[in-house]
């Protein structure tokens, strides 16, 4: 009997380890700066961005493409359309606390990301439907947030990257850069 409890216990541990050894090959996966990768591929690289917030964290799942000497704003992103401010998916938002952003409360939950670039001003947008394929499904009556901000001129950037940054008095602001771009806004976590 003991030898059956015994031999239980190992193959309940093997199988245990073979779920954690997976669970680190998917975190492998991801790339948490694209930009620290050394860049031999020519697909997006599956990224994320994340900041811990009271022992949870804010997450933004994207896809991050590579500049690869294309034209950007205005050729591989047209100006005044939506895009998923990175490649494949919708680029995703994940909340575990509520937010304000531009005095309109975000609840816990997965949102989408887009934007709307333009040559002077862009539009940033925080959609319900967080389940897209580029901006194919994409509908406007599913903002949940919709600013305005103008995009800062920075350094070359090769691959997309998202930051979450976390302040003092329970503030913060999301950026992304990308190519000689970088757009941000700011938000408030509610208590």
């Amino acid at each position: 009997m003991k030898k059956m409890i015994k031999g239980l216990c190992v193959l309940v541990l093997l199988q245990y380890n073979q779920i954690v050894f997976a669970q680190l090959q998917k975190v492998e996966e991801v790339c948490h700066n694209p930009s620290l990768v050394k860049d031999t591929t020519k697909k997006s690289i599956k990224s994320i961005a994340f900041a811990v917030v009271n022992g949870d964290s804010i997450k933004i799942n994207y896809h991050s493409p590579g500049v690869r000497n294309r034209i950007i704003w205005g050729g591989l992103v047209p100006y005044d359309e939506v895009w998923v401010t990175g490649a494949h998916d919708a680029t995703t938002l994940e909340l575990p606390i509520a937010i304000t952003v531009n005095g309109i409360d975000i609840p816990a939950g997965k949102y989408a990301f887009f934007t709307i670039p333009g040559k002077k001003e862009w539009t940033l947008i925080i959609n319900k439907q967080w389940k897209q394929h580029l901006a194919t499904e994409y509908d406007e009556k599913e903002d949940v947030v919709r600013i305005k901000v103008k995009p800062e001129k920075i350094s070359h950037t090769e691959r997309l990257q998202y930051f979450i940054e976390l302040g003092k008095n329970n503030s913060g602001k999301i950026a992304v850069a990308w190519e000689k771009l970088k757009i941000e806004f700011p938000f408030t976590i509610k208590n």
